[in-house]
């Protein structure tokens, strides 16, 4: 196999679809297709990387295990119903298999590694530059009998293995051979550098109760139809998001990924957005994980606790509402997409829709006893009670735009959804509200949306009031009830819609050239919103073409069933951060839909 030099974008310049994820419901790292781990956050998913060659280069940190010789073909897969990789090279002397997987957390975590002989006898080469803090901290290696020990500053690695180690340059290799048969293990662990050296762990027996955690988890799923394979990937990859201890889900396990190559579009995605809360406990409760579903009530409800003024888009995973945005200066970024950015500004925004998304979250599980002492009711109408005072206000909107507030339609939409949720919530239990006055709010909002939000020379919905942008975040309206599928001006958004936001069969969010958003112009079609459209087309009765998108949006996950946030139409490649919770999310839906499983609510 060729090997780039030094200083090359990143490890054999991997694509963000060559990538498969693996995790341990605490933290994620991602493995390309030629054997390279390029990005993983220690000891969690918002902690800094110590693999960032993904943003950089070599320099920056990886851990790469792969035949010496050159590949006359190479094949990958998850071991079926788990997130267990395996990649199996074929050279002309042999085959071998590497087995990765990260084993649910106990104590410590590990990142575990086995290479097995399958045919013949291999040469492999094995790799290792740990780099603290997203690829800016060279640790202090020292050898040990089990293999190797990395410090630096609160950090430490652990990497035990059998196999030879040596020095090279800043990087620990080890060369070795493995016939038919034969396996060859690599444990790394990590803990904090003031904690005990993590104990040594059993590589088979890992691999085992990995398996078995899994596929007992994936076999909950009440999803039989046509495209179970689909939707139990993108349910597994939804657990693998999923901060265990605190029950959040976090959008990406990545930063900085661009939605334009080589551009400014470049955001960090490995913290918790409210507007995913409604979406994600659809997902989960339809599929029938109520368990996760509550879990993820429980953050919501722990997280909101408090002034309802102070609520935000966002928050860490934990809960953590300080969420500072800043830059790694020292990364040339993926394909030199600059700027790296860690954190995320958008949490100090007003978007008004996000109340809207916990208003339907806690009107699902009403007798669920939450052990916060957080009563949801009162949560809720609080809430409420000031969305009546900002709703007439405008908001940044769903897609976080940086060039000043809009009264958006979509966002108008949500403070609606917010209202009507809380008023059947407040009615059937006895909540104790102010169901008089939400009433009243929530028909002048609809009023006031159709009135204000639909252009009637366009025949659609548009992106802000008075506006004559296209948005398909107006594709929602018919999926949270503010309107039925038959309703004419349904229809006439979809169409509108495909007339001008669909490029190459796919949808943008909004045209980023005509559209102020305080940002360049330029970016992929978002694979949301085109499975928002797939699940429109079904409603208004247009089930051949509803299929025909669905099934080619498939086709767009890479072989092992990962999507990211956007998708280049014209250099065929997917963009933006990877994998994306809301993408998976939206797919599930839309099969659940196409499958007649699931209806708005109305």
């Amino acid at each position: 196999m060729e090997r780039k030099k030094r200083g090359s974008r990143a490890l054999h310049g991997s694509k963000i679809e060559d990538y498969c994820l693996i995790g341990d419901c605490e933290t994620a790292a991602l493995v390309s297709r030629h054997g390279s781990i390029d990005w993983l956050c220690w000891p969690d998913f918002s902690s800094g990387a110590c693999f960032a060659a993904l943003l950089g280069t070599k320099d920056h940190g990886y851990w790469s295990l792969a035949p010496v010789a050159r590949l006359k073909g190479s094949s990958r897969q998850y071991v079926q119903g788990t997130m267990i990789a395996e990649m199996t090279f074929e050279t002309r002397s042999g085959t071998v298999c590497v087995t990765d997987f990260m084993p649910p957390r106990g104590k410590n975590s590990h990142l575990v590694r086995i290479v097995r002989g399958v045919k013949g006898r291999v040469r492999m080469r094995m790799e290792l530059a740990l780099r603290f803090d997203y690829g800016r901290t060279v640790p202090w290696v020292t050898q040990a009998d089990f293999g190797l020990h990395a410090v630096a500053g609160n950090d430490m690695a652990v990497l035990r293995t059998k196999a030879p180690l040596r020095g090279e340059g800043m990087t620990t290799v080890s060369e070795f051979t493995v016939g038919a048969g034969e396996s060859v293990s690599f444990v790394l662990s990590y803990a904090e550098s003031l904690a005990a050296v993590p104990r040594a762990l059993d590589p088979d027996k890992a691999l085992l109760d990995t398996e078995r955690f899994w596929r007992a988890w994936g076999k909950k799923s009440s999803y039989r139809g046509k495209y179970a394979e689909a939707v139990s990937r993108s349910l597994l990859t939804l657990k693998a998001l999923t901060y265990r201890p605190s029950g959040g889900i976090i959008a990406a396990v990545t930063t900085s990924l661009p939605e334009k190559l080589g551009g400014t579009r470049n955001w960090d995605y490995r913290f918790c957005w409210l507007r995913d809360t409604a979406f994600t406990l659809l997902a989960l409760l339809t599929a029938g994980y109520e368990e996760e579903a509550i879990a993820w009530r429980r953050w919501l409800l722990r997280t909101i606790a408090g002034a309802p003024e102070q609520l935000q888009t966002i928050y860490g995973i934990r809960g953590e509402r300080q969420v500072t945005e800043w830059t790694a200066d020292w990364l040339p970024g993926y394909e030199h997409s600059k700027p790296v950015r860690i954190g995320n500004g958008a949490a100090g925004q007003f978007q008004l829709d996000v109340y809207g998304e916990v208003a339907a979250a806690l009107a699902r599980f009403p007798v669920v006893e939450d052990d916060i002492r957080v009563p949801a009711g009162k949560v809720q109408a609080k809430l409420i009670d000031h969305l009546c005072q900002v709703w007439e206000r405008p908001d940044e909107g769903i897609w976080e735009t940086r060039d000043g507030r809009q009264h958006f339609t979509h966002s108008k939409v949500m403070a609606w959804v917010a209202l009507d949720r809380a008023v059947q919530y407040h009615e059937k239990f006895d909540g104790g509200g102010d169901v008089a006055r939400w009433k009243k709010n929530r028909d002048r909002i609809h009023r006031e949306v159709c009135e204000k939000g639909f252009n009637k020379r366009l025949n659609s919905f548009v992106q802000a009031y008075g506006s004559t942008e296209l948005d398909a975040s107006c594709l929602r309206i018919v999926l949270v009830g503010f309107l039925p599928p038959e309703d004419p001006r349904i229809r006439g958004t979809v169409e509108a819609i495909e007339a001008r936001l669909m490029k190459g069969g796919l949808v943008q969010r909004y045209d980023t050239k005509t559209s102020e958003d305080g940002l360049p112009s330029g970016e992929g079609t978002f694979l949301a919103c085109s499975f928002w459209m797939v699940a429109n087309l079904w409603l208004i009765g247009r089930k051949v073409e509803a299929t025909a998108m669905f099934e080619r949006l498939l086709d767009l996950r890479n072989e092992v069933g990962l999507i990211a946030e956007e998708y280049d139409v014209l250099k065929k490649r997917q963009v933006g951060n990877f994998p994306q919770a809301l993408s998976h999310i939206a797919l599930i839906h839309a099969a659940f839909t196409l499958a007649g499983l699931w209806k708005p609510q109305r």
